[in-house]
């Protein structure tokens, strides 16, 4: 199962999130996606991980085959340039480096290459 909510007044990104969900976690993973803004992301950060300020990407893991995402669409948009992507390739590489999470990766060399391999598959 897959489902996803813009909370956002943005319209939401032309990504192929559910292919791109079931390319690292199968299809049988249940996945709630959540495009929020600046003030609930900071929030949840603040809450969950004690950092005061918004995040670009939250993941929660609630079991070994469901979890949840928060992409904050502001700082995806404020974000992309840095690192040289459009809006929208931006948000799905926020998509791929959530979902490394909810699999179980931390970040490393190992996490970062296995991104790319998603990234190359759906040219984000």
């Amino acid at each position: 199962m897959f489902s996803i909510k813009n909370t956002t007044r943005k319209k939401t990104p032309r990504v192929p999130f559910k292919k791109i969900k079931e390319a690292v976690l199968g299809k049988n993973y249940e996945l709630s996606l959540a495009l929020i803004g600046d003030k609930l992301s900071r929030k949840l950060n603040k809450k969950y991980r004690k950092i005061d300020k918004p995040a670009a990407v939250l993941s929660f893991s609630f079991s070994k085959q469901e979890g949840e995402i928060f992409i904050n669409l502001n700082l995806a948009q404020k974000q992309c340039f840095k690192f040289d992507r459009n809006f929208e390739k931006f948000t799905g590489f926020l998509l791929i480096h959530g979902l490394m999470h909810l699999k179980g990766c931390e970040h490393s060399s190992k996490m970062e290459r296995a991104e790319e391999r998603i990234r190359r598959r759906f040219e984000i």
